[in-house]
């Protein structure tokens, strides 16, 4: 199984240039098969031998031992915590270069634009590329900040200004709940939840085109999925879905650590993860724009 999220939608990590996909955790005490070419082999399946993964039986899930150059918790924390930093630098320097009233908001707009549409590509290339490339990952997060801090900066102008700290605190909310919820195991991140969250993502993105279609040849919002009680209903899926991607997120980190992923990987965690909280972030500023214009 693999992550949701685009970056990790092509392949998992790698490990001495392997794959490990990851699979739900096998039951304590049971054979660690169909788990990625790392799994321990059985009797059925002799060629899955990992030399690395030792069976843990009281977790239930392959260890691999500590060894130089595997990746960490922390590599993933450092990398985020750039990856990120270079997105909040990126909106704040756009906050205060780029303004938004009515002399230079079409610049504005324009240059937040094709900011997006750069960081689109970089995302791109990074995703089909065989190792992560750190100019690529902290390129297409200064992009992106870029365009997030002209977006953010509209917002608070011409809707609230408390909207953006709103939509600040509502994201990490959901990244701190979501990360409870998957340390507890209150989400378990298993085959079904990876087909049910797909699905939904799917079906999600297909009604969002046909609104936007709808929006630029017929006018106005479209089939009305951006604002009013529809907008607010799929404002919160959206919400819902992006904190589904970050508990398919941190299985995937979960499981590169487990089977000794090479530490260079963090950095493909690192943009994963900045990707999947842009969507959060993004979602819960409509929804609380809608949520503001309706008062």
């Amino acid at each position: 199984m693999r992550s949701s999220n685009p970056v990790f939608s092509r392949r998992g990590f790698s490990r001495d240039n392997g794959y490990a996909g990851f699979n739900a955790a096998p039951q304590a005490g049971a054979p660690a098969t169909g788990a990625g070419p790392y799994a321990q082999g059985t009797a059925a399946n002799p060629y899955a031998t990992n030399p690395y993964a030792q069976q843990d039986t009281r977790y239930g899930a392959p260890q691999a031992p500590a060894r130089t150059g595997a990746m960490t918790i922390d590599d993933v924390v450092t990398r985020t915590a750039i990856t990120l930093g270079t997105v909040v630098l990126g909106a704040a320097l756009a906050w205060a270069l780029l303004p938004v009233d009515e002399a230079n908001l079409g610049k504005s707009y324009g240059i937040a634009i094709g900011a997006a549409l750069v960081a689109f590509v970089l995302s791109l290339i990074q995703s089909f590329k065989r190792k992560p490339v750190p100019a690529l990952i902290v390129s297409y997060a200064a992009f992106e900040g870029v365009f997030l801090g002209v977006i953010s900066s509209a917002v608070s102008t011409y809707i609230g200004p408390g909207v953006v700290m709103q939509a600040v605190l509502g994201t990490m909310c959901v990244f701190a709940g979501v990360l409870v919820a998957y340390k507890m195991r209150w989400i378990r991140v298993t085959r079904r939840f990876y087909g049910f969250v797909m699905a939904a993502a799917m079906g999600f993105m297909l009604l969002m085109v046909v609104n936007l279609l709808f929006a630029v040849f017929g006018g106005g919002d479209g089939l009305g999925f951006r604002s009013g009680g529809l907008g607010i209903l799929f404002g919160v899926i959206g919400i819902i879905l992006g904190a589904c991607f970050l508990a398919l997120d941190f299985k995937q980190v979960e499981d590169g650590i487990a089977y000794g992923a090479p530490r260079e990987e963090s950095w493909l965690a690192a943009f994963g993860l900045t990707m999947t909280l842009v969507w959060i972030y993004l979602e819960m500023l409509r929804l609380f724009s809608i949520l503001s214009g309706d008062d």
